[in-house]
């Protein structure tokens, strides 16, 4: 299995675990609960960002910048449709 699709996969297994912990965070009982999920929701965060920016950086995660005219179009394009 290639490192881009490790990598991949254990972006996609943070990116879930950030939804769990935000849900159990928005749903705790207690302040201890939420303190806890809340450190859980901190550090899953900054370990997904270190992920992103290494993947970043050997070009295993492209990111394309969108002309703000296309943005503009599509949004025309919406309010039409309304």
């Amino acid at each position: 299995m290639s490192d881009k699709l490790l990598l991949n996969n254990y972006l996609l297994i943070l990116k879930s675990t950030v939804e769990v912990y935000v849900h159990g965070t928005l749903e705790s009982s207690n302040e201890d609960v939420r303190n806890i999920m809340k450190n859980g929701l901190d550090e899953t965060l900054k370990h997904q960002a270190r992920v992103y920016d290494e993947m970043v950086s050997y070009d295993y995660y492209v990111i394309d910048n969108i002309n703000p005219s296309e943005i503009e179009s599509k949004i025309k394009c919406m309010d039409e449709e309304d």
